[in-house]
């Protein structure tokens, strides 16, 4: 140990203390998470339950932002930007309020019949123009 550092000769002593303080922090983190998921009363009645739902919470959100990332791609690409980003909304309005209250947004803005079912035509016609724009351009920059 050096006396300037506080730490080993390599200096690495400062850096395993904010290493430290992070795993500290991450476990309160976690030890908050659980304790949350097991007070909101749901499924869980075990530890190992609580933390089975928070990966599968965490994996729903990822997985809904990325649709709706991809949503708002296609918003400005050819294809159906408002309905992918419906069904990102929709994975996303299981864990998060705000999702709910714009899916209602976006959905009133999809072209509907009467019943509220989305046309055919438009949505296979907007994942046929979506996948011949991907496929050439694909094609244009790995396969000329």
């Amino acid at each position: 140990m050096t006396p300037a550092t506080g730490g080993a000769a390599d200096g690495r002593g400062r850096h395993d203390h904010r290493d430290h303080r992070l795993h500290d922090r991450l476990e309160a983190f976690e030890e908050a998470a659980i304790e949350a998921e097991l007070e909101s009363g749901r499924r869980e009645e075990t530890v190992a339950q609580a933390k089975r739902h928070l990966l599968f919470r965490l994996g729903r959100i990822v997985a809904g932002s990325l649709i709706c990332l991809a949503g708002l791609f296609l918003l400005v690409l050819p294809g159906p930007g408002l309905v992918v980003l419906a069904i990102g909304l929709a994975v996303l309005a299981q864990d998060v309020p705000f999702a709910r209250r714009l899916l209602d947004r976006v959905r009133a803005r999809i072209p509907s019949d009467a019943e509220g079912n989305i046309s055919k035509p438009i949505l296979y016609g907007g994942l046929a123009v979506s996948v011949v724009a991907v496929s050439a351009s694909l094609w244009w920059t790995l396969l000329r």
